[in-house]
């Protein structure tokens, strides 16, 4: 299925991803949606991502994706949908083209905020770390194949950790805001690689940004949850 007319770019994949699919826990509303609060302060997250990059891309990006798509969907089947639901009945249908990136792009950051709550554990343990090596490698391996994967992105967009069509862990570049779950996938982690999420603190140092987001910032409990969930 082409969602867009720029092709998916897959990065890499490997062991069959054992147990339950699951999903960001997204809230369910139909239209009007909202925006779901920071689970943390805007300072949290410093200094690997600065109070100033969370307030720019929290507060005006991440909340223009729900204040247009608010404006797009009165009157059109869409508003009667939960978030999900909106990305996956729009995507790679032309008409709707406004619809599914303001829709995709609330959803990705919605998931993206969520996998840095506070409290978890820094490195993925368990079940998950099991998966995690025998698909990529140790921690380091798995840093370094993320920024390969975002360097196969042209331009903006995102890596996500999910599965291939086999089923297999993989971590998926997609540009724009294309998503997993606009082609039937979940999704377990998810990397923002647009500017507006790591210039203010790194200018051009993109692959800095994704170390330093995956050695601090990531609670792997939520990443984990998002496995084991239906």
């Amino acid at each position: 299925m082409n969602i867009t007319r720029r092709s998916l770019l897959v990065a890499a994949s490997a062991v069959a991803a054992t147990g339950t699919l699951g999903a960001p826990r997204l809230a369910r509303a139909a239209a009007p949606f909202k925006q779901p609060a920071l689970p943390y302060a805007e300072d949290a997250l410093a200094p690997h991502i600065s109070a100033r990059t969370v307030s720019l891309h929290y507060g005006k990006h991440h909340k223009k994706y729900f204040d247009t798509l608010n404006e797009l969907v009165p009157g059109t089947p869409y508003a009667e949908m939960d978030l999900a639901d909106v990305v996956a009945s729009s995507a790679g249908k032309e008409d709707d083209a406004k619809i599914f990136n303001n829709a995709a792009q609330a959803w990705n950051h919605v998931a993206y905020w969520e996998q840095f709550a506070p409290g978890g554990p820094k490195r993925p343990e368990g079940e998950l770390a099991t998966m995690m090596t025998g698909t990529f490698g140790d921690h380091a391996a798995f840093v370094e194949k993320v920024v390969a994967a975002s360097d196969a992105v042209f331009g903006t967009g995102w890596v996500w950790m999910t599965h291939d069509d086999a089923g297999k862990l993989a971590l998926i570049g997609y540009e724009d805001g294309n998503n997993p779950i606009a082609v039937g996938r979940p999704a377990y982690l998810g990397i923002d690689v647009w500017e507006h999420a790591y210039y203010l603190d790194y200018e051009n140092r993109k692959p800095e940004h994704i170390k330093a987001v995956l050695d601090n910032l990531v609670n792997w409990q939520v990443v984990a949850d998002r496995l084991a969930r239906g």
